[in-house]
């Protein structure tokens, strides 16, 4: 799996970028047929965005964007979205063959 921290508009410290790294990591454990995400955080004024890019298979995008003035908790709440949505994916990839009676 690769992971890529870029910014845009800004830029980034070593803390952030690894901070980035290590969040987006722990979204294997949600979906493992993950193949690459993508952070991107950009300035907009005086507030930032960070949004990733989760990239799991041909049909398999998803995607959570924050805006905020705290980068490290933007990135926390993206890393939350992603989780619901890859959480929510599973569950329909799973019972898909199994429907409930």
């Amino acid at each position: 799996m690769q992971i890529t921290v870029t910014g845009r508009h800004v830029e980034m410290s070593e803390d952030v970028k690894k901070y980035a790294a290590e969040k987006a990591g722990k979204l294997l454990k949600f979906y493992d047929r993950i193949q690459s995400i993508a952070v991107v955080v950009d300035s907009e004024g005086d507030q930032f965005s960070v949004e990733m890019l989760v990239n799991a298979g041909a049909r398999n995008e998803f995607v959570g964007r924050e805006v905020g003035s705290d980068t490290f908790a933007l990135i926390d709440l993206t890393v939350d979205k992603l989780e619901r949505q890859l959480t929510r994916h599973k569950e329909i990839e799973r019972n898909r063959k199994h429907p409930n009676p």
